[in-house]
């Protein structure tokens, strides 16, 4: 194909694919099946690959993310973008009436619409084509963050016709889409967002692009700043234009003419509020003509023709039947209130967190008592306040248990450290996440084990543990029965399992999961003990005499060893066949690498960065994923990135590969 075709092609495909992300993410009717999709996608990165110079701006494979931002540069807005005025109950809304129709006159009319509780971003288009969007900042001037905003798929990278227009919109999380985000932070021992909103805002102000393409950003748009070219009378027919261009609109919206109807919708939406996807704070409410607004103007602040009612927190009266404790899937223990149900925000509420032991200790909560509870971001329950006055002396004080609730094993809270933790690899709770640690890439490295494989085997009882994976070769016809397996990839599973058993004492020490232990830690350790045997009876001054291994680490991995459930893992793993010796390094005698710190950047041509990091370990170097101070060089390959930069700035030395090859004949 030449790259007229190719060209040709692309364009066609982008419309396409533009098309089916509308109705896939703005009009929520999909009409292809995601491997369609996929297949679709597939095609237009091939081609753009092939044909660099086809690649254009708004190409939809730009959403992906991938790009490193050395920070937001500021942008300043083509008019001012004013915050709105609040009104709190019945009587700020009626007078809110009656000052806009003491200028306006009597006859207007108000559009109502739900104010998402998101964060507020500015869109520019030109020519149709989305050229920059920013924050709103303090409506004069924001941050420049478009690398970021093309990551969110509900905002159309080229309209359906050529204009130049700004839009304003609020980029939220749904309720559904927020809690799956805290469950995987959790999962990964990452701090739990408070609420969508602050989810979102953190999520469009990352300075890595992946990162955000990575979060369920979405957005609606609610006002039309400015057009090229065209005019309307109203609000609303501009909203419905830029519904015709594509983009994805503040639903629900209503039209009325009085403060009692007004006050008749908050209502309606006060009580229904539960019910939405997503979540909001209140209504806007807006003169809908255009005509109108401009009589009755602006103040320094805000615009007089427009106002939010917010709404005001909802608090319940309940009592605390129980305090639970739940295991995570990191292992983590969290206490948790059962209460007497009773209906918040819409929900039917029966539970609330208590994060953790020093949270309950602020509050003092304790079984029995009566509580003030809310919907904190109108979405988690949670536990505001002890009713003290209520007590009778009933009331059970509660205490994290020594004993994990679902295995029995030993409990742990590291200090300075607010969670409590299972010490058990092989807990129930947490045995999932451990096995897709176990055999991932930088562990035990078993191709064809991944989570969807390991959750199927896992269900139909052909592991339990780490070490079950080894006797899966016993089970080979039967495997080959399951949904999805089939000889061929079952027989390439259990090769990859076969050679897994030789790999290094350092991957297994990794794979095991030791909390504290990464990866650098693991490898530390295998070059110090001569098996994993000798690491067990290692003390605690042994493990401190070792470089780079602190006392918190050294506690860690006395902690795994003491309980039975790990020895007994270690002891079938060893009987299975996998290899759970060291191989002590000799450190070779080299001043370019030996107590040297390096950062590897850019594509290698003679090495692996795995090679790469291996030799200069070898030589007692030692190498870090982030350039600083303490770095001694930057190893640069081609296409080096933001870490040659960094190196630049803070002029560390660098070498290129010439270099390097010299240093390791020397």
């Amino acid at each position: 194909m030449d790259i007229d075709k190719a060209g040709k092609r692309a364009d066609d495909l982008i419309k396409l694919i533009n098309r089916h992300n509308y109705s896939y993410y703005v009009l929520d009717r999909p009409e292809i099946s995601d491997y369609e999709y996929d297949m679709l996608m597939k095609e237009l990165i091939e081609l753009e690959n092939e044909f660099p110079a086809i690649r254009r701006a708004d190409s939809p494979t730009m959403r992906v993310g991938g790009e490193v931002l050395k920070g937001f540069s500021e942008v300043v807005h083509s008019t001012p973008k004013l915050s709105l005025g609040n009104v709190f109950d019945e009587n700020d809304i009626r007078d809110f009436d009656s000052r806009v129709k003491k200028t306006a006159g009597n006859d207007v009319e108000y559009v109502i619409e739900l104010k998402i509780d998101g964060l507020t971003v500015v869109l520019n288009y030109e020519k149709g084509r989305f050229v920059q969007g920013a924050t709103r900042g303090d409506g004069i001037k924001g941050e420049d963050i478009t690398a970021n905003l093309r990551t969110i798929k509900s905002i159309p990278l080229t309209l359906r016709e050529e204009v130049d227009l700004e839009v304003r919109g609020e980029v939220f999380i749904s309720k559904k889409a927020f809690e799956k985000l805290n469950e995987r932070r959790e999962e990964q021992e990452e701090p739990l967002f408070a609420n969508p909103r602050n989810a979102a805002a953190g999520s469009l102000r990352q300075l890595d692009t992946r990162v955000t393409a990575g979060r369920p950003l979405d957005i609606f748009v609610f006002s039309l700043e400015g057009i090229e070219g065209k005019t309307f009378d109203t609000h609303l027919k501009a909203l419905e234009y830029l519904q015709t261009l594509g983009f994805k609109i503040s639903p629900f919206i209503s039209i009325r003419n009085s403060s009692e109807e007004i006050i008749e919708k908050c209502r309606y939406w006060a009580d229904k509020r539960g019910e939405l996807p997503f979540e909001i704070d209140g209504l806007v409410i807006k003169v809908n003509s255009l005509r109108q607004r401009e009589i009755l103007g602006y103040t320094t602040k805000t615009p007089r023709w427009a106002t939010a009612y917010k709404f005001p927190p909802e608090t319940k009266k309940t009592k605390v039947r129980d305090i639970i404790v739940q295991v995570g899937r990191t292992g983590a223990l969290t206490p948790t209130a059962e209460l007497l149900p009773v209906r918040v925000a819409g929900s039917l509420i029966s539970r609330a967190t208590l994060h953790n032991e020093d949270y309950i200790r602020e509050k003092d909560i304790r079984i029995g008592d009566t509580v003030i509870i809310k919907k904190a971001g109108d979405v988690i329950p949670e536990v505001v306040e002890v009713v003290r006055e209520d007590r009778d002396g009933s009331e059970q004080i509660f205490e994290m248990p020594k004993k994990c609730p679902v295995c029995q094993a030993d409990t742990i809270r590291e200090q300075g450290e607010a969670v409590t933790k299972c010490t058990n690899i092989s807990c129930p709770a947490q045995l999932k996440r451990a096995l897709f640690h176990f055999v991932s890439r930088d562990a035990m490295n078993i191709e064809g084990l991944g989570p969807q494989i390991m959750t199927l085997l896992m269900e139909n009882g052909f592991i339990t543990d780490a070490a079950d994976i080894y006797l899966l070769k016993n089970h080979k016809e039967k495997l080959i029965e399951i949904e999805r397996m089939g000889e061929k990839s079952v027989q390439n599973l259990l090769d990859a399992i076969e050679a897994s058993k030789a790999n290094s004492l350092g991957r297994l020490i990794f794979a095991l999961g030791i909390r504290m232990i990464g990866q650098r830690a693991s490898q530390v350790l295998a070059n110090e003990f001569e098996d994993i045997d000798s690491m067990f009876e290692a003390d605690f001054e042994r493990l401190i005499s070792i470089p780079e291994i602190g006392g918190k680490m050294a506690e860690s991995i006395i902690t795994f060893f003491r309980q039975e459930q790990n020895l007994e893992l270690i002891r079938k793993l060893q009987e299975y066949g996998v290899n759970t010796r060291g191989s002590k390094k000799e450190i070779k005698d080299n001043e370019h690498f030996n107590g040297k710190t390096f950062v590897l950047t850019g594509a290698l041509q003679g090495f692996t960065r795995d090679k790469a990091k291996e030799i200069i370990e070898g030589f007692g170097g030692k190498v870090s994923g982030s350039v600083s101070k303490k770095t001694d060089y930057v190893l640069a390959g081609e296409d080096a990135g933001s870490k040659l930069t960094k190196a630049n700035e803070l002029n560390v030395a660098v070498i290129d590969e010439d270099t390097f090859n010299e240093w390791i004949k020397q």
